[in-house]
C-alpha cells in the first residue's frame, strides 16, 4: 500500500455555537472631560489648555493662512503663552509679528503677559 492509497481523514468542518456571550472586562471609565472636572489639579490643567487654544484662535485670525498652518498652541502659564512654530523660518516671522499678535489677544479680551515663540522639536 503506497502513501497515496492510505485512507484520508474526514475533513468535514464542525461548527460549535458559542454558549455564552463574552463581554470585555473593562471598568466603567468616565469621559476624560468629566474626570478632569472632578479633580482640581486636572481641572486647572483643562482650563489652561482651553485658554491656550483660545489664544491660538485669536492670533490665527491675524496670520496669513500659509503661516497659520505651521503654528500650534503651547503652554500658558503665569509668565506668558508659548506659540510653537514648525521651523525656524516660521519662528522668525512670528517674532516679527509679536506686537500684532499681542494686540489680537488684547482685542479678544485675553490677558497674556508675554508671548514666547519656540520651534517645536521634531519627534521621530
Amino acid at each position: 500500500m503506497s502513501a497515496s492509497d492510505a485512507p484520508r481523514p474526514d475533513r468535514r468542518h464542525i461548527y460549535i455555537a458559542p454558549t455564552a456571550t463574552l463581554k470585555p472586562m473593562v471598568p466603567d471609565v468616565p469621559p476624560l472631560a468629566r474626570a478632569l472636572d472632578r479633580a482640581a489639579p486636572l481641572a486647572s490643567l483643562l482650563q489652561r489648555l482651553q485658554a491656550s487654544q483660545a489664544c491660538l484662535v485669536a492670533v490665527k485670525r491675524c496670520l496669513p493662512p500659509a503661516l497659520a498652518a505651521h503654528v500650534k498652541a503651547g503652554p500658558l502659564d503665569e509668565e506668558g503663552w508659548t506659540l510653537l512654530a514648525a521651523n525656524a523660518a516660521v519662528s522668525a516671522k512670528l517674532r516679527q509679528l509679536q506686537p500684532r499678535l499681542a494686540m489680537a489677544l488684547a482685542d479678544s479680551g485675553l490677558k497674556v503677559t508675554a508671548i514666547r515663540v519656540k520651534v517645536q522639536s521634531q519627534s521621530g
